[in-house]
């Protein structure tokens, strides 16, 4: 038998399955999925078994056998191994890259060597006194087993010859082997006695000089349970040598027991029941149960306002779901997978829900992830990496907040994991429900036929077979009504003579809020105190000196760092270049507003929610459940405050600076302020008292900011359309953006030139370059290259490309044959190289 193995090695050059002999003590344990050790260029590295053949490409005879078995359950499926072939063949990525991502990072392992004596202890070697009598050979002696050759070099750095030489001479046997990152945890466990009633008799007639002994015996017949060994030596003040005395005698047993990393362990989740459903709930959980009781293949879009109970319908449907005996998938954007959130889940689920996100340590992901592989979960929710939940049968997949930009992967493979959703749900005839009050336009489009029979394959039809079936929540829970906003325009408060951060209006309505006892959350979206330091004399700004950005001021530190690279300095008392004492803070960060409000509101209690805060693990929980017990007034943070928060006093949502987003160079900076703006919104008068948002702008006018003051979705739909349509932007088109970026400047101007034009020449050649064909259906246009909008980041150059399409123009091929000319004989190109297939950012 022949296995196909994809090498874990994420270059063009060895982007293909090598052909490797299964031994025969592995046959039947090697499998699609499979992860084994292999030998390959000298060294041995971990690889995927993506395929088996009876024959090899190459002569057999000089095929290497397969050096081990990683696991003896594969942790990829044979539906997983082929959605990562066509994530790879999508995203122009490494299919290693995209099988890599599959998996937790304990999984992803790395080759160790370890080393062990030879059976020949007469060598030559040890019969020299001089290495008969060193250290590490006596270490190696007294251990029980293989010694790691790491271990050995960091406990003796002064004897690498001499180890080198022994296993050079065959006195010491080294092998290499994969070893993970992490491994599953166990605990040695104490069991009571298993003949109770002969323990007793020998508890009375226990010596009375092991009067600790006797102490252990009688506590495991009084509490006959299993428990950990740590916590018996604590429990009793002893010694683990004395509880081992008693498992000697045998009337205790000591032994390993996995231990579960649960990272909700001691929490008690309230069970709840199903709410009785709304008529717009009702009509919308019928129609996506019919789906489930047919186990078609469905993309649902659901459209409901903030506060309509789309959360409620997740939950019914889920519980359908699991009546088929199919298991969900729940994805929530990072930021909002909020204790609310994972609270709701287990409360109708229980411990039938696993969690995974990235701010579980990798023991607990990894733990939840087995629970999941191993049949105890039958939902899973989480970031955009749970759609890879290794499920044998999914029935649905949701995508809570589906137009939010983090379900797009920023690092390779830059999938999206909407369109992965909707291709994994066609493998398993599953359902999506992509759940929305504001979604993003391509799906939107998709859904509701605005495009014409022409334009619909321009970017939707990749994840909506046939398009989308729009489904509505247009009215709140209760009919309760949304929030009133108000638009300030923060130029007539500068007339006035207001040069506060807090308009007249918010800033009485803050006060009203605090005299009443109700609660307001704040939204800014940058962190920091300052966003630039600047010189009033010399217009000197402090620029970071490794990319093409200003540094960013944190007063607490009294630091200035670059939110790109990290780099941080101090801030500086004169100006380094024409050392003016006239340097000052401008713009604003969250950091200057929590200052603010405790000058203008003194005894005000504000929490403060960002990057900066929320770096500790359970930081976000111990946050929002101190503003949900009501010990905070104001919950003032960036965009992680904006969604996913149900807060029943919560009444006045406030906006410092409603711009922040709308002027970025990208073309979907309107849709991104709408979307903000309204979530945002969404967050008050969600329960009995009524909302209030007061929206501050110096954009009053500008249709993203208006519609959102009115919640008009549609009303903005029309307008950004008519702006994508004349620019042929997306969903009228599709775009690929590729980022070239080096250290030399010239290198990466010829590097892009060449790329561009071969693309182009393809493109011609192919029929499609810059020419729309007379059917309106396909078509291919290349710009640039030109400097990026932040055109170097640490330390490196960069440049773009974009190319945009439309139909079968079959660009991504283009780029790849393009991306291959550029290359050289070793398959690597001249600069790095960044492919991003319908980006979500091109900045």
């Amino acid at each position: 038998m022949i296995a196909k193995v994809i090498v874990d090695v994420p270059s063009r050059a060895t982007d293909r399955p090598f052909d490797y002999a299964i031994p025969a003590d592995l046959y039947g344990w090697v499998e699609i999925g499979s992860r084994v050790g292999v030998p390959f260029g000298g060294r041995v590295l971990q690889g995927f078994v993506i395929g088996l053949a009876e024959f090899a490409d190459i002569d057999e005879s000089k095929l290497k056998p397969i050096a081990e078995l990683l696991d003896h359950i594969p942790p990829l499926s044979p539906d997983l191994v082929e959605l990562a072939q066509w994530i790879s063949d999508k995203y122009c990525c490494a299919l290693t890259t995209a099988l890599q991502a599959m998996i937790p990072s304990a999984l992803k392992g790395k080759a160790d060597s370890v080393v062990t004596l030879s059976e020949d202890e007469d060598t030559a070697l040890f019969s020299n006194a001089v290495y008969s009598e060193a250290p590490w050979l006596a270490y190696i002696r007294a251990s029980s087993g293989p010694v790691r050759m790491a271990a050995l070099q960091e406990r003796f750095p002064a004897d690498a010859a001499a180890i080198k030489q022994a296993v050079k001479l065959g006195a010491l046997t080294e092998q290499v082997s994969i070893r993970d990152r992490l491994a599953v945890r166990k605990a040695l466990t104490v069991f009571p006695p298993e003949q109770a009633a002969l323990a007793q008799e020998a508890l009375a007639n226990y010596p009375a000089r092991a009067a600790k002994q006797r102490d252990v015996l009688r506590y495991m017949l009084e509490h006959p349970e299993p428990i950990a060994l740590t916590a018996l030596v604590e429990a009793l003040s002893t010694t683990s040598a004395t509880i081992r005395a008693v498992a000697d005698k045998g009337w205790i047993t000591i032994r390993e027991v996995e231990q579960q990393r649960d990272p909700y362990a001691g929490r008690d989740f309230k069970q709840t029941e199903p709410l009785p459903l709304t008529e717009g709930q009702q009509a919308v959980y019928e129609e996506i149960a019919e789906a489930l009781d047919a186990e078609s293949s469905r993309v649902f879009l659901l459209h409901g306002v903030t506060g309509s109970g789309k959360t409620e319908v997740y939950l019914q449907t889920i519980e359908r779901c699991l009546q088929h005996e199919r298991q969900a998938i729940v994805l929530v954007p990072e930021i909002a997978l909020t204790p609310q959130m994972v609270e709701r889940f287990k409360g109708r689920f229980g411990d039938s829900v696993a969690v995974l996100h990235s701010r579980l340590s990798s023991g607990e992901r990894y733990d939840e992830w087995r629970k999941i592989r191993e049949g105890r979960a039958q939902v899973a929710v989480g970031a955009r990496s749970a759609v890879f939940a290794p499920f044998p049968r999914v029935g649905l997949i949701i995508i809570d907040e589906e137009h939010e930009s983090s379900y797009k992967q920023e690092e390779s493979p830059k999938y999206h994991a909407r369109d992965v959703a909707v291709r994994r749900a066609r493998q398993h005839g599953a359902s999506v429900v992509l759940g929305s009050a504001t979604p993003s336009l391509e799906s939107y489009a998709a859904a509701s036929r605005v495009l014409s029979p022409t334009q619909t394959d321009a970017s939707a039809s990749s994840r909506t077979p046939g398009g989308a079936a729009l489904l509505a929540m247009p009215n709140r829970v209760g009919n309760r009504p949304l929030p009133k906003v108000h638009l300030i325009d923060m130029r007539e408060e500068l007339k006035a003579g207001n040069r506060s951060m807090f308009s007249r209006q918010l800033h009485e309505a803050l006060l009203d809020r605090l005299e009443k006892g109700e609660q307001s959350v704040l939204l800014l979206n940058r962190r920091g105190y300052s966003t630039f330091v600047m010189c009033r004399s010399c217009g000197y700004t402090a620029q970071c000196p490794h990319c093409d950005i200003s540094l960013t001021y944190h007063q607490k530190s009294r630091v200035m760092r670059c939110h790109y690279c990290g780099h941080a300095e101090q801030a500086p008392e004169k100006c380094p270049s024409c050392e003016s004492e006239h340097i000052r803070f401008f713009g604003t960060g969250t950091q200057r507003v929590e200052e603010e409000l405790a000058k203008l509101f003194p005894g005000i209690r504000v929490i403060r929610m960002d990057v900066d805060t929320t770096t500790e693990k359970g930081s976000h929980e111990k946050w929002l459940t101190m503003f949900g017990e009501r010990k905070a007034d104001v919950l003032l943070g960036t965009q992680m405050v904006a969604k996913g928060l149900d807060f029943p006093y919560v009444t006045l949502v406030g906006v410092i600076a409603a711009d922040t987003s709308l002027h970025l160079p990208d073309f979907r900076a309107a849709e991104k302020t709408f979307q903000l703006l309204t979530q945002v919104a969404g967050r008050a008068g969600r329960h009995e008292l009524p909302g209030e948002v007061v929206i501050q702008t110096y954009n009053p006018d500008h249709y993203a900011i208006v519609t959102a003051q009115h919640h008009d979705y549609a009303g903005f739909v029309q307008e950004e359309l008519k702006h994508r349509r004349f620019m042929s932007y997306p969903p009228f088109c599709r775009l690929i953006v590729v980022t070239l970026s080096d250290e030399q400047l010239t290198h990466l101007i010829t590097a892009g030139d060449k790329l561009a034009a071969t693309l182009r020449q393809l493109a011609y050649e192919s029929g499609v370059k810059g020419s729309i064909d007379s059917d309106g259906t396909r078509f291919i246009d290349i710009l640039g290259p030109v400097a990026s909008p932040i055109p170097r980041m640490k330390d490196r150059y960069r440049f773009q490309c974009m190319v945009k399409y439309r139909g079968n123009a079959g660009a991504i091929e283009l780029l790849k044959k393009a991306i291959a000319m550029l290359s050289g004989p070793q398959g690597q190109p001249p600069v790095q190289l960044s492919v991003d297939v319908d980006p979500q950012v091109i900045l």
